[in-house]
């Protein structure tokens, strides 16, 4: 059952991404849903990857489906992350869409310990 899903509660992996929206650096874990602020890139970096091992802990003690750890990604983040990925691409995407600038985006490996 949970082969369809790229996260299981054992392992996983969680696209990030770290952008700054006017004062502040948000951090976001995309199929988990979880965003955080950090007063910069670091910070944010940082507190987005406490929260994402613990929401992967807390679900693994929970025993939740792995729906938890795989879910629909918001749409916008979705852009902003694949724009990222591209570094040509996010040039173009800054200057068209929402002119936050996007410091690092990537894939975090989350194993459980």
């Amino acid at each position: 059952e949970d082969m369809k899903y790229k996260n299981t509660l054992k392992k996983g992996s969680v696209r990030f991404l770290i952008f700054r929206d006017g004062e502040s650096f948000f951090g976001v874990a995309l199929e988990f849903n979880v965003t955080v602020e950090g007063a910069n890139p670091q910070e944010a970096f940082l507190f987005l990857y406490e929260a994402a091992s613990g929401y992967l802990e807390a679900a693994r003690k929970a025993k939740l489906r792995p729906q938890v750890l795989n879910q629909k990604t918001d749409l916008e983040y979705e852009k902003m992350w694949q724009a990222n990925q591209d570094a040509g691409l996010k040039e173009k995407y800054e200057r068209m869409v929402n002119n936050l600038p996007i410091f690092s985006s990537g894939v975090l490996d989350l194993a459980v310990r």
